[in-house]
């Protein structure tokens, strides 16, 4: 907190106007605002707003002295759905309070926004299927906090990390990784029987079952292993490679990774064997419009696992003054947009 009073991590030109301001006595009376350009949900407003009430003010002999009650703010709310240049946010008050605090709350909308937006358009296209949501591989660890609540507000289902899930009180959930069966010498029932052992009590149990490539047999042969305690089975075929239980059927469809067909013979293999409790999760290189496809087939998945492509893309905000002691002070192009449907801040 002391570092965002500072500056430490707002860009230069914000730090030296708030610093210029005070140097010469200015006080200027502003009304910023805050909009995006995209059809998207708001993430991260609860954040913003965090920063302003607790970053707000200016240093002085006697050490910070706070901003927030000065200013007057407005919002939409976490989660709500935004349209394209939308104002979802208002700051108004002395500008040399606030000014060096847009770098951190722009930077907080636009991570959140897009992980929300991201989330949202997947679970849309499952149709209430169960999203997962997997993308902490491929980031940065300290973002996982808030990514996670901003997926969680979104409507994914579960988190991969208990980082991800803190800011609920919840825990991360996973499946038997291909790692531990590696350790267990390739040996998908043995690492599924042992992962079972220790943690069926605190999580549904899903197994990876492509290690082998032959997600079929495998399925069917972690399901007679472990009985009742395996919640579900986990494909995530490489896309460069065939499953060997398509081998025959080449040539009327792309049979590589994770497709349509795979998912019936898996499905039908289980389902034989009188295992149709056992659900089955697709992963692997899933976007919102791979699920619509695999969805508008009725592809007997029971949830989607997903990854990079929930932290790919941009949403970012724009912040900008717009009224100066209430009258027009804005850049051509950017006049002041009030919304009725911004709530004050209390």
């Amino acid at each position: 907190m002391d570092r965002i009073r500072a500056g430490y991590y707002s860009d230069a030109y914000f730090v030296h106007t708030k610093t210029l301001l005070e140097a010469e006595g200015e006080h200027p009376h502003v009304t910023l605002q805050v909009f995006q350009k995209q059809d998207s949900v708001l993430g991260g407003i609860d954040e913003a707003i965090a920063v302003l009430r607790l970053c707000a003010g200016r240093a002085a002999d006697s050490g910070w002295e706070p901003g927030w009650d000065q200013l007057e703010v407005s919002a939409l709310r976490e989660g709500d759905r935004i349209a394209p240049r939308e104002t979802v946010l208002t700051i108004e008050g002395d500008y040399s309070l606030f000014a060096h605090l847009e770098t951190v709350y722009l930077g907080v909308l636009a991570r959140r926004s897009l992980v929300m937006r991201n989330v949202s358009e997947v679970v849309r296209a499952a149709g209430g299927k169960q999203i997962f949501y997997f993308p902490a591989r491929h980031d940065h660890w300290l973002v996982q906090t808030g990514d996670g609540w901003s997926a969680h507000v979104a409507g994914a289902i579960g988190v991969s990390t208990d980082a991800q899930a803190s800011w609920w009180g919840g825990r991360g959930i996973g499946t038997v990784p291909h790692g531990l069966i590696s350790a267990y010498g390739g040996d998908t029932v043995k690492a599924a029987l042992k992962f079972a052992e220790h943690f069926h009590r605190d999580m549904n149990i899903t197994v990876l079952v492509d290690f082998e490539n032959n997600s079929v047999a495998t399925a069917l042969e972690v399901a007679h292993a472990l009985g009742p305690n395996l919640w579900g089975v986990r494909l995530d075929t490489s896309e460069y490679l065939v499953d060997r239980s398509l081998l025959d059927e080449m040539g009327s469809y792309k049979p590589t990774g994770v497709n349509p067909r795979l998912v019936e013979k898996v499905r039908g293999a289980l389902d034989g064997a009188g295992f149709q409790d056992v659900r089955i999760v697709a992963s692997g290189g899933f976007t919102a419009q791979r699920i619509r496809e695999f969805e508008a087939q009725g592809v007997a998945v029971d949830a989607y696992g997903v990854g990079s492509s929930l932290i790919r893309g941009q949403n970012d905000f724009t912040a900008d003054v717009v009224l100066l002691d209430g009258k027009p002070c804005a850049k051509v192009g950017r006049s002041y947009a009030p919304n009725p449907r911004l709530e004050r801040v209390v």
